[in-house]
């Protein structure tokens, strides 16, 4: 196959600025030098030519001056209540083809109401919930404490931690006052998940009818789901419970992974399903990362859907399942490049 010219789109941590009276996790979604390294030498060891572009106010003109063929994007945006879809519209507009899902899927992945509304229509389990936008809206009657609220648009457990449990009504405004003063968005309000935390990477697209596979390690709908990871944050007391930013950004590896989860054989399919069926249901692309968790019936829920799934090659939750699977960071990485070039019809061009 001939090497491709890949643009490497990105949004760096370092490069960012947090807004005066920011809370302490607001650059927390942005990538580090690590991730972004690791990614060049993975695309590069399929032999291809990687030109790193920064998801800036200079991308439009950057982008179409570098002359790729095909965009690996891993960008976060700038801002906005749809931040994530600012990179996939400019490359629509420009006709360059991209890895991950499209404009509406990443809009949507990104507000966490919209997808559990999508889900639910489609019959998928997720807690009940309720999105407040000033705090003093009248609760619904139908949820039943305790509940959890978290931002609205933000993802590595921004704005989570043990005080987004609420036991009562006079928690549970105090609390979603900070965060939509915090983070200068609603809150979403769902009933919370008692039990065991589960997190489901997958690769692949929904298959056309007659459409092959596009290789062995995929199911007949077009899917390779990755073994789940269970997230067993007991050995971090601090974190009470809670798999928050604290965690994920500054002790990454320090709660205990279980790859695969212990779980009975349905449950496990059950769950793998579950996260395909999620993806389906927003159309989503190529790569994502499904959480789940289970519910004070013992069932699993979807939590939330993340569309552009942390990659770096050390601690990323996806990049440890695979691991678990001795699916090495290199082949997982070129594997979501070579399902993106196969849908824009790159692949069959330049085999």
């Amino acid at each position: 196959m001939t090497p491709w010219r890949i643009g490497l789109v990105y949004n760096l941590k370092h490069n960012m600025a947090a807004a005066p009276g920011a809370p302490p996790d607001a650059l927390a979604e942005y990538d580090s030098e690590e991730t972004i390294g690791g990614l060049a030498g993975a695309l590069q060891s399929g032999g291809h030519e990687v030109v790193r572009i920064e998801a800036d106010r200079a991308f439009y003109d950057n982008v179409r001056r570098a002359q790729v063929d095909i965009c690996f994007n891993i960008a976060e945006g700038l801002g906005g209540d749809a931040r994530e879809a600012h990179v996939p519209a400019i490359l629509e507009m420009l006709g360059i083809p991209y890895t991950g899902s499209k404009v509406l899927a990443q809009a949507i992945s990104l507000d966490k109401a919209m997808t559990k509304r999508i889900w639910r229509d489609a019959g998928l389990p997720t807690a009940p919930f309720q999105v407040m936008v000033h705090g003093d809206e009248p609760l619904d009657t139908r949820l039943r404490f305790p509940l959890f609220a978290k931002p609205l648009r933000e993802g590595s457990g921004m704005g989570i931690a043990g005080s987004s449990v609420l036991p009562d009504e006079a928690a549970l405004r105090e609390r979603v006052r900070w965060l939509i003063g915090a983070y200068r968005q609603p809150a979403l309000v769902e009933e919370y998940l008692p039990g065991r935390e589960f997190t489901v990477g997958l690769i692949g697209n929904t298959l056309a009818p007659g459409e092959p596979r596009p290789g062995p390690r995929y199911d007949a709908r077009g899917f390779h789901v990755l073994p789940i990871l269970e997230i067993d944050l007991a050995p971090i007391a601090e974190a009470g419970g809670i798999y928050d930013s604290h965690v994920k950004s500054d002790l990454p590896l320090a709660a205990n992974y279980q790859c695969p989860a212990p779980l009975p054989p349905e449950m496990t399919a059950a769950i793998q399903g579950l996260a395909v069926d999620a993806f389906e249901a927003i159309g989503a692309l190529d790569v994502s990362r499904v959480d789940v968790r289970l519910g004070r019936d013992g069932r699993p829920a979807l939590i939330e859907i993340n569309t552009l799934p942390g990659v770096n090659p050390t601690y990323s939750d996806i990049v440890l399942a695979a691991r678990a699977e001795k699916l090495p960071y290199q082949e997982l990485i070129l594997e979501v490049l070579n399902l993106a070039a196969a849908r824009s019809g790159l692949l069959s061009e330049r085999s």
